[in-house]
C-alpha cells in the first residue's frame, strides 16, 4: 500500500524558503551527498502546491522529477508543456487519494508547505524527513506554522550529512 511522505529542507529556523520563495540557501554546502535520488526511487506519484510548482518550473536545468506523474494541487488554469503534470483539484483527503492512485504501489511524495500542513492536519502522512540545513533565514515560508493542531512524532533517524547538515526521519504518533 502507497505511503504518503515529505522529503523537505529547513532552515535552522524553520523556513523551507526565503520570503519571496528563494532557495539559493539550499545550495553550496561541502561534502553534502545526493539524498534525494534515492528517496525519488521509491516514489510512484507527487502531490505539490501551485506555489511549489511554480518556483519549480522556473529552475535552470533538467526537469527534476523525470516523467514521474505530478499532480499539482491549484484552482486556477495550469499550462504545461508536461505530460506528467496535471493539475488536480479536491479537499486534502481527496488529493492524497487522487495520488496514491497515480503512484498505484509505490510512495506519494507530498511537497509544498500548505499541502504538507493540510495532510498532517488530517492524519494522511505516514513519514517526514526533514533536513536541517545550518543557516538562520530570519524571515521566510515557514514549514510547520499554520497546522491546525498539535502533532506528535516518534524519531525514526537521524543522520549527519556533509558539513553540518542533519537529516530527520519522523513518522507521526497514533
Amino acid at each position: 500500500m502507497s505511503r504518503a511522505r515529505v522529503f523537505i529542507a529547513s532552515s535552522l529556523d524553520g523556513f523551507i524558503a526565503g520570503p519571496n520563495d528563494e532557495l539559493d540557501w539550499l545550495s553550496g554546502h561541502e561534502g553534502v551527498e545526493d539524498t534525494f535520488t534515492p528517496f525519488f526511487q521509491q516514489i510512484g506519484a507527487m502531490l505539490m502546491g501551485r506555489r511549489t510548482f511554480d518556483v519549480v518550473r522556473g529552475f535552470e536545468g533538467e526537469w527534476p522529477y523525470g516523467e514521474t506523474p505530478i499532480l499539482v494541487a491549484t484552482n486556477r488554469p495550469l499550462s504545461t508543456q508536461r505530460e506528467s503534470v496535471q493539475g488536480v483539484r479536491g479537499n486534502i483527503t481527496e488529493l492524497v487519494d487522487q495520488a496514491k492512485q497515480a503512484a498505484r504501489d509505490r510512495d506519494v511524495y507530498v511537497d509544498g508547505g500548505a499541502l504538507i500542513r493540510s495532510a498532517m492536519d488530517e492524519g494522511l502522512i505516514d513519514e517526514l524527513t526533514v533536513t536541517v540545513i545550518p543557516i538562520v533565514l530570519g524571515e521566510g515560508i515557514p514549514l510547520f506554522a499554520g497546522a491546525t493542531r498539535r502533532h506528535q512524532l516518534e524519531l525514526l533517524g537521524t543522520r549527519a550529512i556533509g558539513a553540518g547538515l542533519v537529516e530527520l526521519v519522523y513518522a507521526p504518533r497514533p
